[in-house]
């Protein structure tokens, strides 16, 4: 009897053991912490989805977003407010002096917001590149999104709304007429967060978190890299080296130094925007096609004209369109304003390099440096071609032209082939043609006049 009773309370508390340890999640305690202190954008989203991947990985509870922002792109804070919703991690939010337009938007969709004593939080409405109030359809889009992610999180949507609409009357906090902003006070008076606090400390005392137990995520090398080539400055520097790389090796024929740059500025300028999310293969491809018909114009079809100003606009939508979030053309989830900025800023640099190559090109041909770099000779026996480099004899020799030379190109002189320059800016090909001089390694020609 008494093994029987054993028994059974044995097996009583077994069962109480399996049931606690079923009810305890399988993961530890411990928080993950990271920071948005820039612009929301790309940078932002990535950082975002990197620390929810790792918090997620690792089985952590909690993670905590330290937030001090002026706004950004719609798109991109749309993204981490559904991040945020759709996670099952306890999400927190450290207002950590402003969370202003897209940084309220985020802070909203978190389970629980605390703010640091003197931060604000509000002015959502949604503005272009200048500061410029946008139409309404725009401030409509935005009341939606702020209303309805309130909604998910159980904050009062009027209070949300205001965050934009400044037709929202709330007499005791703003004056109609203007949109909402609190500060970290008003806000808890209001409920809206949890808590005001004076540090990071106070939060984790208030959620029972041991500074012990929390990982702080550490920016990697390559993310700093990728944030790097995204700044608007380098891609315009970027596109510059793209354009003159290009030029130079039209200008010097052959796999060479100027190739090679330009095709690593392509891959630097193209490579962070792809793996943010900007750039798409259609984009990218588009670009490569312009190119693609720009040395067919200038190398094998005469004249300019379709596939030359084809080209030129597939180029400088190729780089418009990979610096801006769309939808198959669709730009109203991008930033207002970005699609003209990002196209203004591809045409100043496309512009420059040009002036650059004009004003510089030649002077920078004739550099020993240079001149080493560059492939100059692009020999193929079985066209009995050869370089002009060690040629000498060539003046006043007759030929033909084999290519379109607008104005460098290829002629054929006894039976050889040779780089050449037209002194006229255009010769079409089959038209006979003499040298005239020769420096620096080119042939310079004219068209041979035939008198009658």
């Amino acid at each position: 009897m008494k093994h029987k009773l054993l028994t059974h309370i044995l097996l009583f508390f077994g069962l109480i053991s399996v049931f606690f340890l079923s009810a305890t999640p399988a993961w530890s305690q411990n928080t993950y912490y990271f920071k948005l202190h820039d612009d929301i954008g790309p940078n932002a989203w990535r950082t975002v989805k990197i620390a929810f991947q790792n918090a997620e990985q690792n089985q952590y509870s909690d993670i905590i977003i330290d937030l001090n922002t002026f706004g950004g792109m719609v798109n991109f804070a749309d993204s981490i407010r559904t991040k945020i919703l759709d996670s099952e991690l306890n999400t927190i939010v450290y207002i950590n002096h402003n969370a202003a337009s897209a940084g309220a938007l985020i802070s909203l969709a978190a389970d629980k917001i605390y703010m640091s004593k003197g931060s604000s939080i509000g002015a959502a409405s949604m503005v272009d590149q200048t500061g410029e109030i946008l139409p309404e359809k725009y401030q409509s889009y935005m009341r939606g999104l702020m209303r309805a992610t309130a909604e998910a999180t159980g904050r009062d949507p009027k209070i949300a709304e205001a965050f934009v609409d400044p037709e929202i009357s709330l007499p005791s906090l703003k004056d109609d007429g203007k949109i909402l902003t609190l500060t970290s006070k008003e806000a808890f008076d209001l409920q809206l967060i949890n808590g005001e606090v004076n540090s990071i400390q106070d939060i984790y005392a208030q959620e029972n978190i041991e500074s012990t137990d929390v990982t702080i995520h550490q920016t990697t090398f390559i993310d700093k890299i990728i944030g790097f080539l995204i700044n608007p400055a380098v891609s315009g520097i970027l596109i510059v080296l793209i354009i003159g790389g290009i030029y130079f090796e039209l200008q010097t024929p052959g796999v060479g130094f100027a190739l090679v740059v330009s095709i690593l500025a392509a891959v630097l300028f193209f490579a962070p925007l792809y793996l943010q999310g900007l750039a798409e293969n259609w984009e990218i491809a588009l670009f490569f096609v312009g190119v693609i018909l720009i040395i067919l114009e200038i190398l094998v079809i005469p004249g300019f004209g379709v596939p030359g100003i084809a080209g030129i606009i597939c180029i400088i939508a190729g780089l418009t369109f990979s610096l801006v979030a769309n939808d198959k053309f669709d730009f109203n989830i991008s930033a207002p304003g970005l699609l003209i900025h990002s196209m203004t800023l591809v045409i100043a640099s496309c512009i420059s390099a040009i002036i650059l190559m004009v004003i510089f090109g030649k002077s920078i041909m004739r550099t020993p440096a240079f001149k080493r770099l560059v492939l100059q000779d692009e020999q193929r026996a079985n066209e009995g071609y050869t370089s002009s480099r060690s040629q000498i004899d060539l003046l006043g020799k007759e030929g033909i032209s084999k290519t379109v030379l607008r104005p460098s190109g290829k002629i054929e002189i006894e039976g050889k082939w040779y780089d050449a320059v037209a002194l006229d800016g255009f010769i079409d090909v089959g038209e006979e043609i003499y040298v005239e001089k020769h420096e620096n390694y080119n042939l310079f020609v004219r068209k041979k006049r035939i008198i009658s």
